[in-house]
């Protein structure tokens, strides 16, 4: 179980994460990360619309990204210790109600992955960009 701390509780929130976060998509679910300047934890969220199922389909499926996003915590508070907080948020699509906790977490481990890969080895501020005329731009 997520602690308070660790939780998206604000619909603000959501929303800021959703529409400027950077998306990964899989086949049964779509994660949203942001940078938070505003805090320095990791907080998730999850939206499980009536699309995937009834409320014990959608229930059970939100309990199983929460168990995904407990064990992927450790990875992403090692990096918000040193900077900015994480906004997760997770968005489970209809095919998530059929595939096993495994897959689920994979998912959700693979969007992790890939945002620290991107946020800690290539930094916008350190890299060096060329413009059209062929002038390094500092």
């Amino acid at each position: 179980m997520l602690a308070k701390p660790h939780r998206i509780t604000r619909g603000a929130d959501y929303r800021a994460t959703v529409r400027r976060g950077a998306r990964f998509t899989g086949a049964n679910t779509v994660a949203y990360v942001r940078l938070n300047r505003d805090s320095d934890v990791v907080r998730f969220g999850f939206i499980v619309s009536k699309s995937v199922g009834n409320a014990v389909v959608r229930n059970r499926v939100r309990r199983r990204l929460k168990a995904a996003a407990y064990e992927v915590l450790p990875r992403f508070q090692s990096t918000a210790s040193a900077g900015p907080g994480i906004d997760i948020v997770i968005r489970a699509l209809p095919a998530s109600a059929q595939v096993r906790w495994a897959t689920l977490h994979e998912e959700v481990s693979g969007a992790a992955d890939r945002f620290l890969r991107r946020h800690t080895t290539s930094s916008r501020e350190t890299r060096r960009s060329v413009t059209t005329e062929g002038n390094v731009r500092p």
